[in-house]
């Protein structure tokens, strides 16, 4: 679908500063889609608001509009504006979203004739503080973006040139993008810190695709009474949580077939852009390696990999995956979830989830990297035999019904299994990285929300290993404790793993120095910590939390029973913490006295019993 079909039910606000209105005409957006037509004017009517949508559904206009709409009225009145005074506070959980919303800000601001009298600034990790405080000296930042770790940091940070709490005074607006997910990453205490440098009276967007238990916490806390927004679609998806232009399907794959099916598929599809979805960073890197010697000799296939322990190379992956062209080639994205929240990925006809995510909530989000803005999109997912009640699942937690894909005949379909063997038993690099692939994708499907359904001990482990991951060898798990493997991988059991030579050099002599000398291994050194000293750092964490806790009680009305409770406790930890403290204080006095006496002993021996004592 295009962007002008009836997804978009409204034209834009004509009282809009024309500067805003000419931008996004210039971009083809004519209409408002429903959650921008709903938060725009009540946001413009000083409203805190409280926005859950689908994924995909223009949530990122929806608070940027009218930041920019309020910036410009506000310039205009105002002939002495300050670009250090912070106007508005953009919180992302990642920085590839919040890299995104800087750029389209940005863009818009780029656009304006008088952009020079306010400007917007990023601060996301990966940085050092100073560079940040000296792009924040030398251009301001009305706008700021930010992710939560940074943005604390930086407040915490003061000095006689840079002090962003100061700055803050005159903030009129915050936004939290994603906020259940700035939740899950654990940035709660981040996010308290930051409301506690912020004004009382500003104006607070929270923006969310999925509502929590304990979203609600962070609204009461963060929100004066808010209007909540729920944008649903209409028609026999009203409560789906995907969108209604996607359309979901699921295969159940034979665990000795599940690599060959996703191949077959993948060239079943071309041209087209594919995103392919992961449970681990060590799967990622793994399933790249195959997939780029698999597809080496085709031309019109392009593959990248993306996930966490890439940290700065993620965004450049980002722009290059964006600005190819599936009419032509064949693209495919290897992701882990780290790209599943918000990040705007144009044109991507198909999302694959090559296992069952962690959380079901990551299955909505990772669907809506595709039928974005009323496209039309697919989403497979590949399901092992054990696992086909997880369909029924996702129809009843999250109103999301699949379709069916019937596999293909494996008689049929090139078996790429004996290929990707060879290439492990040909360098040691992808040998490894299978066997940590696989030890990865175990340790997740035990930690998987839905372990009723997803049992590790109803999955075929060897099936796996040999069909979806083509080891050559079991690694050493307990996993494989009282489980038959005498029929895996028979044909390859007299390959030895210490004669496989590493293609890269560096390696290969890394390797060899390694033999020659054992002791270049380094190992990690276990620091050992005093069990007394631990559980004072155990008991001050535990306080630290609870007060938190009381003081986001204390904001809401009708809390008095958890103050009272909390109270309580607070008062009991702190005694033990306390007493721990003092026994401490008093362990460390007597040592440092025992030294000094001994210290003193020293010095009363004469010279003739010092050299008898070195003797």
């Amino acid at each position: 679908m295009s962007k002008n079909n009836e997804t978009f039910t409204d034209r834009w606000l004509q009282t809009l500063n024309p500067k805003i209105l000419k931008f996004l005409k210039g971009k083809n957006f004519n209409k408002m889609t429903p959650v921008q037509a709903i938060t725009i004017p009540l946001f413009l009517q000083h409203k805190d608001v409280c926005v859950e949508a689908v994924t995909g559904s223009g949530k990122t206009l929806a608070f940027v509009v009218p930041i920019l709409e309020m910036l410009l009225k506000k310039y205009t009145n105002e002939n002495n504006f300050d670009k250090y005074h912070i106007h508005s506070l953009i919180i992302s959980p990642t920085r590839e979203l919040a890299q995104q919303t800087f750029d389209i800000t940005n863009e818009f601001i780029q656009s304006f004739d008088d952009q020079k009298h306010f400007s917007c600034i990023l601060f996301v990790g990966g940085t050092k503080h100073e560079y940040d405080i000296k792009q924040f000296q030398n251009n301001g930042g009305t706008i700021v973006i930010a992710t939560p770790g940074r943005f604390e940091e930086l407040l915490k940070t003061k000095n006689n040139s840079f002090n962003l709490i100061s700055n803050l005074k005159s903030l009129e607006i915050l936004i939290l993008d994603e906020a259940d997910r700035l939740l899950d990453l654990g940035f709660l205490t981040s996010l308290n810190t930051i409301f506690d440098a912020l004004p009382k009276q500003r104006r607070t967007g929270l923006f969310s695709a999925t509502q929590t238990d304990e979203l609600e916490k962070l609204i009461r806390a963060g929100l004066r009474n808010p209007v909540r927004i729920t944008v649903k679609q209409t028609g026999s998806g009203a409560d789906q949580r995907t969108p209604s232009t996607l359309k979901n399907f699921y295969m159940i794959c034979e665990p000795n077939e599940k690599l060959s099916q996703l191949i077959h598929f993948i060239n079943e599809q071309r041209p087209a852009k594919i995103m392919i979805f992961f449970s681990t960073c060590a799967c990622v890197q793994y399933f790249g390696s195959i997939l780029k010697y698999l597809f080496r000799l085709s031309t019109s296939t392009n593959i990248y990999s993306i996930h966490r322990k890439l940290r700065n190379k993620r965004l450049h992956v980002i722009e290059q995956f964006r600005s190819e062209i599936s009419t032509t080639t064949t693209t495919i994205l290897l992701c882990t979830d780290i790209v599943a929240r918000g990040i705007d990925l144009p044109d991507v006809d198909w999302v694959i989830q090559f296992d069952p995510p962690t959380t079901v909530v990551q299955f909505v989000h990772r669907c809506g990297r595709t039928a974005r803005l009323g496209k039309l999109g697919n989403a497979l997912l590949m399901l092992l035999p054990n696992e086909a009640a997880y369909v029924n699942f996702l129809l009843n937690s999250q109103k999301v019904p699949l379709n069916e894909m019937i596999t293909a005949d494996i008689n049929t379909i090139e078996n790429v299994v004996p290929i990707v063997r060879q290439l492990a038993i040909s360098d040691k690099a992808i040998y490894d990285r299978s066997k940590q692939a696989f030890v990865s994708y175990v340790q997740a499907y035990a930690k998987h929300e839905c372990s009723l359904l997803l049992r590790l001990k109803e999955l075929d482990l060897c099936g796996v290993a040999e069909g979806a991951f083509a080891l050559v060898h079991l690694p050493k798990m307990p996993e494989f404790k009282n489980r038959d493997t005498s029929k895996f991988n028979q044909q390859n059991q007299t390959v030895d793993s210490e004669s496989i030579p590493y293609k890269d050099k560096s390696l290969a002599k890394k390797r060899q120095m390694e033999k020659e000398d054992p002791n270049m291994k380094i190992k990690k050194r276990v620091k050992t910590v005093a069990f007394s000293i631990k559980k004072e750092k155990k008991l001050k964490n535990r306080l630290k939390r609870l007060r938190r806790e009381q003081a986001e009680n204390e904001r809401i009305i009708g809390a008095e029973n958890e103050l009272a409770e909390n109270e309580k406790h607070i008062d009991e930890i702190a005694k033990e913490y306390g007493k721990l403290k003092k026994q401490r204080r008093l362990q460390r006095y007597n040592k440092l006295q025992k030294l000094k006496k001994n210290k003193n002993n020293e010095l009363e021996l004469s010279e003739d019993e010092q050299l008898s004592d070195m003797e």
